[in-house]
Parts: structure tokens; C-alpha cells; sequence
């Protein structure tokens, strides 16, 4: 057994989840319950919000509320995802925790001591809907962020702290050579490796709190906050307890005491999690696998185990926006498709890494083509043909457990790449071949003229659907005992429903 641990991005509260981050989150789900079920592996896996920086602040300015009160109103429907989307996470963390912010000060603190923290004047420009400076590179024609278009940059000209992102180039570079697996899909890799080999620039990570004063406090100096990045990156470690006792005593000078004994009795989440697995979307490309990765390599602390980037789900060809009335939210999924359905849909419908083209009528034709008409349909029909089989229940779920098995080795390389959903197209593959096979041998003929054949062939069919089941378990947790039931006692249940 080993121990895994593996963590989503953390969404800004500023606005209701979406189908981009409930894809994020259920392959991430995946991945937690194929080590934990699986495998054997002891799972972390991490969720929650980010609740500081410019776009939270206006938010709340516009509503008139307290921006905490803000937070604390916008958060409940991240946290209900747990439930409408049955995710195993362990932990759900917000960036104005306590203990959060408490751990985000220190991390600072080891930086400036180890000199890549400075103070100095500059101007940018900056993409609120990011929450990113853009160099004039990253701009379209327009002069705008082409992920925001609608957005008017900020040109802001202040005295900032910077980071000395400039100094790990070379580490960085030397870093990606010795983890060739480092980030997938591959071509996200080489996006990442060209814009580090490039000129490289220091970036900002703190704000005026005259200007922007929602964010954690900059130690030591009261007219800054942390920029949201550099405090926000900071939760995937805050959250396992670090600065666990070991490294207080290490980087922060601090005396020796009885937590120590937590350390030496491997009792500590952050010395037994990290280095960990991280996934995002392809907007967060440059923050997780070089800003985040660099600010590890300042603290004297391991760097991420490895990071996989997400595309974008777009609709009907055009990105996801309130203002086109395409947006689709994963409530909306559900209360159509079912917890299960919904889950098939956002992994099943995409190649990782790429983007997938969403839109109602896509969805409602493969959800009845792949589970009403496939699955669901391929295992009523067998289940009932079962039931002419002369057997008891309890014999023929003895030789089930006896007989059916899935080599999860030979998906293995699958998961990890992040590539997922080939274990579904590999279900349907499956579902394609029994439903041929049952086409073929016509065994409501069999039953009669060859019964022996009609047993031999049937119970091959219940291994198939047993191994069917064991493979779908980890991506639609509520159907998979369904279908062990009706297994189990040969009695026939509707699956996915038609829409």
C-alpha cells in the first residue's frame, strides 16, 4: 500500500460552479477512487475555493455585502457538488481559513529569508478574469485577454513585491528534463517548457491594500496583501498541515516540542501526502507547473509529483458565457441526466487534455445511445435471459466471484496519463461485443433446443457484465451496486431511463 495524494484547483467563488470544474473534479474523483478501490493505496484528495483577490472584492462591492459574507454565501454551492456529483474528497479547504493563511504567511517568510522576495516599483497590465499580468504577447488584437475579451485590462503603475521567478529558469528547465512525465497531456508539457525557456520574468505577488484589501496580510508590512496566486497555490500543502513540526523547526527556527513526535511517528499528513498529484485546466497551465513549482523550489520543499491539464468544455463552438446563454451548470446535468449519467457525460464525451463541444442535444443522444440503449439495455436483456438459467442465486454468484476478474493492468498506462476515459470507451466495447453475441446466438432458441449451450453461453455473459461492473464502479459509484443486485438476484431494474 501506498499513500496518494491528489488535489483539484480551487475554484473563485465569485460565481456558481461549472461543467469546466465539474469535469475537473470527477476525473480527479476518478483517479482518488482507482487508488483507493483499486489499488489498495492510502487517498487524500483535496477540493475546495479560493476566496481572495480582485474579482471576489468587486463581487461583493456590487452586491453590497461583506466580502467574507460574500464568500461565506457563494461557497455552500461548491460544497454541496460533494453530494449532487457523489465525490469521495477527503478534505475541502477555503483560502480564508485560519490555518490557511497561517501557513500562507510562513511560506512567504521562508521565501523573503531565502532572498527571492523584493520590493519594487512597476506597471502591468492586468487581467481581472484571470487574475494574471499579460505581457503584450498574450493580448489579442484588441489588446484584451482573448479568455476574457469582454474584460478591460487594468493598467496599474505601484510599488509591489516581486518574486524572483526569473532565478529558477535553469532549476525549472533541469527539473522538466529529469520528469519527462511531468505534466500530461504531453503537448502541455512542451507549452510549459517553451514559456519557461524563454525570458523568463520575476512576477508580482502582493497588492496595495489601499487599492485591493481583501487578501491575506503580507508579514511584516500592513499596506500589502498577497497576491492571490502565490496565497492560493500555498493551500495544496496548507492543507496537509504543513509547516508540519519538522519543517517549523528546519526553516522557521522554531524550538523543538511535543508535536515533534507526530513527525518521527509518520502520523504526519504533510510528510506522508506530499509530493502530490494536482489537475487543472489549461488556463491554469503557467501557475501549477512553473509559478507554483519554482515558489516550492524557493521554500526548500519537494516539488509536485505530477500535474495534469484539463481542456475546456465549450458549446455549440463557442466558450461557455452568461452573456450567449450557453452556460450550462452541473445542478442543470444532474437533475436531467442522474449523478452517474452526469459523471459518464463530462468524462466520457471528452479526450483528455482537449476540448469538448457540449451542448444539450449531444448529450441527451449519447446519454441514450451509450447507457439507456447500451449499457442499461445490454444488462436487462441479459440478466432476464439469466433468469431461465437452472441455477440458484446463491451457485451462480459463487461461480461469478469464482470466474470473473478485470486486469487492471492492462489499463494501468490509462490512469496514469489521465487518460480515464478509455476505460469507458473500453466498457463499450465490451457492451458492443455481448450485445453482438447475443444477436448471434439467439439464446431464447438455445433455452430450448441446446440447454446445456444456452447455460455455458449465458453464464459467459453474467462474468462479463460482473467484470462490466467492477470496471464502471469508480465512475458511476451509484450504479455499480445497482447492477450488483440485479445480479445478484436476477431481477431486473431500469438503469438510465431514456430521456
Amino acid at each position: 500500500m501506498q499513500n496518494y495524494y491528489i488535489t483539484t484547483t480551487l475554484p473563485y467563488v465569485n460565481s456558481n460552479p461549472h461543467v469546466g470544474f465539474a469535469s475537473e473534479i470527477i476525473r480527479a474523483d476518478i483517479l482518488a477512487r482507482f487508488n483507493r478501490e483499486i489499488l489498495g493505496n492510502k487517498v487524500f484528495f483535496n477540493t475546495g475555493v479560493d476566496e481572495h483577490g480582485q474579482k471576489i472584492y468587486d463581487q461583493a462591492q456590487e452586491k453590497e455585502m461583506g466580502t467574507q459574507e460574500f464568500c461565506d454565501l457563494q461557497v455552500k454551492d461548491f460544497k454541496k457538488l460533494k453530494e449532487v456529483l457523489n465525490l469521495s474528497f477527503d478534505s475541502f479547504i477555503r483560502t480564508t481559513d485560519k490555518d490557511h493563511i497561517k501557513s500562507a504567511q510562513q511560506f512567504w517568510e521562508i521565501c523573503e529569508k531565502n532572498g527571492d522576495i523584493y520590493k519594487a516599483k512597476y506597471k502591468l497590465k492586468y487581467c481581472v478574469g484571470c487574475e494574471l499580468e499579460k505581457t503584450d504577447s498574450e493580448l489579442n488584437e484588441k489588446g484584451r485577454c482573448p479568455l476574457h475579451p469582454n474584460k478591460e485590462l487594468q493598467i496599474t503603475e505601484e510599488e509591489n513585491y516581486f518574486f524572483k521567478f526569473s532565478k529558477y529558469q535553469q532549476k525549472l528547465l533541469d527539473f522538466y528534463k529529469k520528469n519527462p512525465k511531468f505534466v500530461e497531456p504531453a503537448k502541455r508539457f512542451n507549452e510549459i517548457k517553451k514559456f519557461v525557456g524563454q525570458d523568463l520574468k520575476d512576477f508580482s505577488i502582493s497588492r496595495l491594500k489601499t487599492k485591493m484589501p481583501w487578501g491575506v496580510s503580507v508579514p511584516g508590512d500592513d499596506e500589502h496583501v498577497m497576491y492571490v496566486w502565490f496565497d492560493a497555490l500555498e493551500n495544496y500543502i496548507s492543507v496537509l498541515g504543513w509547516p508540519c513540526h519538522c519543517e517549523r523547526v528546519n526553516k522557521l527556527g522554531v524550538e523543538e516540542g511535543s508535536e515533534l513526535a507526530l513527525c518521527k511517528e509518520n502520523k504526519c499528513d504533510y510528510k506522508n501526502f506530499w509530493p502530490g498529484t494536482q489537475i487543472a485546466g489549461k488556463d491554469n497551465l503557467r501557475q501549477q507547473s512553473a509559478m507554483w513549482q519554482a515558489m516550492l523550489m524557493s521554500a526548500e520543499l519537494p516539488n509536485s509529483e505530477r500535474i495534469y491539464i484539463n481542456g475546456f468544455i465549450i458549446s455549440d463552438g463557442r466558450k461557455m458565457s452568461k452573456s450567449l446563454g450557453n452556460v450550462i451548470s452541473p445542478a442543470e446535468m444532474v437533475e436531467k441526466f442522474g449523478s452517474d449519467g452526469t459523471r459518464y457525460l463530462l468524462i466520457g464525451m471528452s479526450n483528455f487534455g482537449e476540448d469538448v463541444d457540449l451542448t444539450w442535444e449531444k448529450m441527451t443522444e449519447r446519454y441514450n445511445n451509450d447507457l439507456a440503449n447500451g449499457l442499461g439495455n445490454v444488462f436487462s436483456r441479459v440478466v432476464k435471459l439469466s433468469q431461465k438459467i437452472d441455477w440458484s442465486d446463491e451457485k451462480i454468484n459463487e461461480y461469478l466471484k469464482k470466474n470473473a476478474s478485470v486486469k487492471w493492468g492492462d489499463f494501468e498506462e490509462f490512469f496514469e496519463k489521465g487518460q480515464v476515459e478509455k476505460v469507458l470507451q473500453a466498457v463499450q466495447k465490451r457492451v458492443a461485443e455481448i450485445d453482438k453475441g447475443i444477436e448471434e446466438i439467439k439464446p431464447w432458441e438455445l433455452v430450448e433446443t441446446e440447454p446445456e449451450k444456452f447455460q455455458k453461453e449465458m453464464l459467459g455473459f453474467l462474468v462479463k457484465l460482473t467484470e462490466i461492473k467492477e470496471m464502471i464502479k469508480i465512475f458511476m459509484p451509484e450504479t455499480a451496486p445497482k447492477m450488483q443486485k440485479m445480479l445478484g438476484n436476477r431481477e431486473i431494474q431500469s438503469l438510465f431511463p431514456r430521456i
